[in-house]
């Protein structure tokens, strides 16, 4: 119903990843990740990556396809449908690469982009660190220079990728006595340069991603391998929380889509009573419910990718899409469990698997809480009530926050 908000080329693709998922991706790949019989995606990227499916509005020069924001969330909801742990890793070069377009080098274009955009590169954004998740700016990751090199030490924790990622988008303190938003810088960092894994979580879901805690003990990395200018870290954090939210709401989109359709074509077919469940209106009304909220969902995003799209101000309507797109597929997923009854509890069908996952995007990528701090905050400086710097908002929403990451404390 939403095709005549998008171009030809953005239904082309959209349909073109859409077929992808029905016919590469082998479901038992997917059970053997959710029950960890794999460590990790192996294959995935390559093969996500020959189809031109990663990173489809970047330009064509550096191996993306040259479409929008819009395009991109499309194949997004499409890969979602396959599950949180795929969703992510096809995310993750949208998320590392927006980086690399926006403030890189050609050099390191040439080398990190165009391999991860062909899917012979993985790569994984580690910015979460032991000691307070939603903190960003309280990061203790430090990296002194040294002649023409740059020495890492620190941790980061709740790393998808930390086992199985090629190399790392990393935040550290590089002017610990200035302020916040002057202390830190990104860089680019190579497993092979001595990145350790320390432990791997064990996960309720999203199972299968290489979830970890890494380490960084005295790690030289060339100084090439700075992203963006020193101490400017700040200035590429507040970009890269856009397509941060933008994946996350169009990845579980289609998780919940997924969801909500097992439970219809459930519901044609499963008798009480002596008729199909569909027929009593507790199933319908559910059903009509989770689609029209699916699509409302779906509505906000693409408004918001037009939006980003166009270059207008977005920072509200970005927010509203991540915060509205994960806690209405959380209601979406329950609403397919319930129509689904005792058999939607067990494994026969991948509801319980897709409730797990969805919990997640709750929390990453900025947490409900965070997403309301800057809706408010932006509504109240349009309106004239308040005016911060943009880096104040997220600051503080950041800072006020912090409590909602207790759990991973």
């Amino acid at each position: 119903m939403f095709e005549v908000l998008l171009s030809p080329d953005e239904l082309e693709i959209q349909a073109r990843t859409r077929e992808f998922v029905k016919t590469e991706i082998d479901p038992q790949f997917l059970r053997d990740l959710d029950q960890e019989v794999l460590d990790f995606p192996h294959g995935f990227h390559e093969k996500v990556g020959a189809a031109g499916l990663l990173g489809v509005r970047f330009p064509k020069e550096w191996g993306g396809q040259g479409l929008s924001w819009t395009a991109e969330v499309g194949v997004i909801e499409e890969i979602g449908r396959l599950g949180i742990v795929l969703g992510c890793q096809h995310a993750m070069p949208s998320i590392v690469g927006h980086a690399l377009v926006e403030f890189g080098t050609d050099e390191q274009r040439e080398r990190f982009l165009r391999p991860m955009l062909a899917g012979k590169l993985v790569s994984a954004e580690a910015l979460t660190e032991p000691r307070g998740g939603s903190d960003f700016f309280g990061a203790t990751t430090i990296a002194r220079r040294d002649g023409d090199e740059w020495v890492l030490s620190g941790a980061k924790r709740f790393i998808v990728g930390a086992e199985g990622a090629d190399f790392f988008l990393v935040y550290a303190k590089t002017a610990p006595d200035n302020a916040p938003h002057e202390s830190l810088s990104v860089f680019l960092v190579e497993r092979e340069r001595g990145v350790k894994v320390e432990h791997i979580f064990g996960l309720m879901g999203a199972r299968g991603g290489g979830t970890g805690r890494i380490s960084f003990h005295d790690v030289r990395i060339p100084a090439a391998n700075l992203v963006g200018p020193v101490n400017g870290g700040a200035e590429i954090f507040d970009q890269m929380m856009i397509p941060e939210r933008m994946t996350s709401a169009a990845g579980i989109l289609g998780g919940a889509q997924a969801a909500i359709d097992v439970a219809a074509e459930y519901s044609m077919k499963r008798k009480a009573f002596g008729q199909p469940i569909r027929k009593f209106q507790a199933i319908s009304h559910s059903l009509a419910d989770s689609v029209t909220k699916l699509d409302a969902a779906r509505g906000l995003l693409w408004a918001a990718a037009r939006t980003v799209d166009a270059g207008l101000p977005h920072r509200r309507i970005v927010s509203e899409a991540k915060k509205f797109s994960t806690e209405t597929a959380w209601e979406v997923v329950n609403n397919a469990m319930q129509i689904m009854g005792g058999i939607g509890y067990t494994d026969v069908y991948p509801i319980e698997r897709i409730l797990r996952d969805t919990r997640l995007s709750m929390i990453w990528t900025g947490t409900s809480e965070i997403m309301s701090n800057l809706i408010q905050h932006e509504y109240y400086r349009e309106l004239g009530d308040v005016k911060p710097t943009r880096r104040d908002v997220e600051a503080d929403a950041l800072n006020a926050a912090a409590a909602a990451e207790k759990v991973f404390e």
